[in-house]
């Protein structure tokens, strides 16, 4: 049996095993133990954390933990800049799944593992 903690159709926490089926008190939904792991393991492939394991959102506000070198650029992204109003790109290839403006070097992606949620 897997434990849940949420409907996966309106995330109440009330949801409970009856039997072979999950069922949602408060909207009814049923689901399988099954269809539990699948919308688990995708909510953790698709969510983007940060250094500390914390889940980011778009518009989250977050500080650079280490001095990042940028390229084309003079200057480098100091420890401790506080760059606001981010957006995630969870299916970014190179590992850049933060897109992000900072001030005095311009628009650039980040890479989630060198930021923390501010």
């Amino acid at each position: 049996m897997t434990a849940i903690s949420h409907c996966p159709k309106c995330q109440s926490e009330n949801a409970y095993f009856d039997g072979n089926l999950f069922v949602c008190p408060d909207c009814f939904h049923e689901w399988s133990e099954a269809a539990a792991a699948e919308t688990v393991q995708t909510a953790d492939a698709a969510s983007v954390r940060d250094s500390n394991g914390t889940v980011l959102a778009d518009g989250d506000a977050v500080t650079v933990i280490k001095e990042l070198k940028v390229k084309g650029a003079s200057g480098a992204i100091k420890v401790g800049t506080k760059v606001k109003n981010i957006r995630l790109i969870p299916d970014a290839t190179d590992g850049h799944n933060i897109a992000c403006k900072i001030d005095g070097i311009g628009a650039l992606n980040l890479k989630s593992e060198f930021v923390r949620k501010a």
